[in-house]
């Protein structure tokens, strides 16, 4: 995190074989799409951690306390039991979103990595080229 205070209303949107402007699965926010609803606070006061057989949050790197910069979390989420069905293609995407005084949202610039895997039946297209350091800074 890149700033202090809640980060979790982002949603997560799953593009699926042709979507352009609307995303046929859109989540209700990163804290429910990780199964943390409510801030992930327990005990009060404090994140917690947690590790179920499909998701959690399993690191948290708290410099100093709850809401405080440069905090750093590890989160999972298998989709098992519930799996993402696609033909031709998928683009995932992941709000960096959390609030503002009065209740607005603020739009965050969070350093977010993630990793997804994927069963696939052979032959498939030559997977294009990844980007190089500058197609991934964070701006």
């Amino acid at each position: 995190m890149n700033n202090n205070g809640w980060w979790g209303e982002g949603e997560i949107k799953f593009y699926m074989d042709g979507d352009q402007d609307f995303p046929t699965i859109c989540g209700t926010g990163t804290e429910d799409y990780f199964g943390g609803a409510w801030n992930f606070e327990q005990p009060k006061g404090e994140y917690g951690s947690y590790s179920t057989p499909y998701l959690g949050l399993h690191q948290i790197i708290k410099p100093d306390g709850l809401y405080r910069s440069q905090q750093r979390f590890g989160m999972y989420r298998w989709h098992v039991m519930d799996p993402i069905r696609f033909e031709a293609d998928l683009r995932v995407t992941i709000q960096a979103l959390g609030w503002r005084s009065g209740g607005r949202y603020l739009p965050l610039q969070d350093d977010i990595a993630s990793v997804s895997y994927w069963y696939q039946s052979e032959p498939h297209a030559a997977y294009p080229q990844l980007p190089d350091n500058d197609g991934l800074e964070v701006i």
